[in-house]
């Protein structure tokens, strides 16, 4: 049997044109299940008039919180939510200048994570579940571990990283304590952890570092900025592997705003600020497709990748990709072709794929106040998750993918089952 990347490099790529991918390759459009657009004048009244039709009993304006849980200890807009990985633990950050570890069982606090002097916009759970990072428009770094082995209720303040001038986003190395940063400035940091040490600084994009990832292998860094410039690298060398730029005709996407690798490590999805998206093969660093279904000038904020056939690493991949159109595209890369579109009334924020047992599960977000579920095999929708008076601008899953966990414009993060309960 061919390995994943043999397999990955076998599509691609038997020419070297690209393959353009529209509309008319839809193989199912999915409606939800009955959730209708607001009526157009209902968002022409101020907020405060909304919200309070929202509130009156009764109102056609009436919103279901079907919810398990609620923390509302934010005092404003929560940007970031992150479950823990193994324990009914999540950490928000807002723009109250605050985190929060909480107990997604109560809605207890457990933890103030305060030092931020502008909204936290990032938090992160290292891979092991041992220490939070939470990054903020104040271009800070802040970094607490778990106190002692009995429990998860006591953390310490551990250190504060510096460099960047505003955090763009964080993430983990899979395996390691070594944490990624991307800086508004156009740098891009690496530092070791529990000693904080500056690991390497990449240079060589042009705008802010908008996305960023490890190779699901661990092995490799992507990163891109908002000038639309795509570099990979060696962690261990501040020299990119390969470099991609809106100078080439193939890969201009007016900035990139996401980006997410296939597990197997051998392609990278890219999206862009006027809904472009461009397949890269990490192998060649070259442009092998494009993928055409998004509103032309509607910026993709979400891709993910989904394991609908429980393969695992194996072959290309399944993408799922979400814009502001509201739409989110099933795409199977191992054919090029669009399985299914899903569809909310607003901008999506967030997607999610589910763990093992269950891979095929997508949760999306968007800023039309709901949440999803869905079955990515067939483009189902399972569940919608109700309760936010506003956008939601961030998700995450906790306890193994059984809940999701929002965060909202509101000020609210709300815990969901991910699926329907069993009657």
């Amino acid at each position: 049997m061919a390995s994943g990347k043999e397999r990955a490099d076998d599509i691609e790529y038997e020419d070297e044109d690209d393959q353009f991918i529209t509309e008319d390759d839809i193989l199912a459009e999915v409606q939800d299940d009955g959730d209708h657009p607001m009526e157009e004048d209902d968002g022409d009244d101020d907020e405060m008039a909304d919200t309070l039709g929202d509130m009156a009993e009764g109102s056609s304006g009436h919103v279901e919180d079907n919810s398990v849980q609620h923390f509302e200890s934010h005092a404003a807009s929560v940007f970031a939510v992150s479950g823990h990985p193994t324990e009914p633990l999540a950490a928000s950050g807002g723009e109250d200048d605050l985190a929060y570890i909480w107990d997604i069982t109560d809605g207890e606090i457990i933890v103030k994570l305060t030092g931020h002097s502008d909204s936290v916009t990032s938090t992160a759970w290292s891979s092991d579940g041992e220490m939070i990072a939470t990054g903020g428009m104040d271009g800070k770094i802040r970094v607490w571990r778990r106190v002692g082995k009995e429990n998860y209720r006591t953390w310490e303040f551990l250190t504060e990283l510096q460099g960047p001038d505003e955090v763009m986003f964080l993430r983990w190395h899979p395996k390691g304590s070594v944490l990624l940063a991307g800086s508004n400035d156009s740098t891009l940091w690496l530092w070791q952890l529990p000693s904080g040490n500056t690991m390497q600084v990449f240079a060589g994009h042009t705008g802010p570092v908008n996305c960023g990832e490890f190779t699901p292998d661990g092995k490799r860094i992507i990163s891109a900025c908002s000038n639309g410039v795509l570099i990979f690298w060696d962690p261990r060398s501040s020299s990119p592997i390969f470099k991609l730029g809106p100078d080439d005709a193939r890969f201009n996407l007016d900035g990139i705003t996401s980006v997410a690798i296939n597990p197997a490590s051998t392609l990278a999805i890219v999206g862009g600020a006027a809904g472009g998206l461009r397949v890269v093969n990490l192998n060649k660093g070259a442009v092998v497709g494009t993928l055409g279904g998004h509103t032309e000038g509607e910026s993709i904020e979400a891709i993910v990748f989904v394991d609908i056939s429980g393969s695992g690493t194996a072959g290309p991949g399944v993408v799922v990709t979400g814009a502001t159109d509201g739409k989110a595209l099933i795409w199977d890369l191992s054919t090029m072709r669009l399985r299914a579109s899903l569809e909310h009334e607003d901008a999506i924020t967030t997607l999610l794929a589910h763990p093992a047992p269950k891979p095929y599960l997508l949760i999306s977000a968007s800023a039309d106040k709901t949440l999803r579920t869905w079955d990515a095999r067939n483009g189902t929708l399972l569940r919608t998750h109700t309760g936010h008076r506003g956008p939601v601008l961030g998700a995450s899953l906790g306890l193994g993918g059984s809940v999701v966990l929002s965060a909202g414009d509101d000020g609210l993060c709300m815990v969901y089952t991910t699926e329907a309960e069993e009657e």
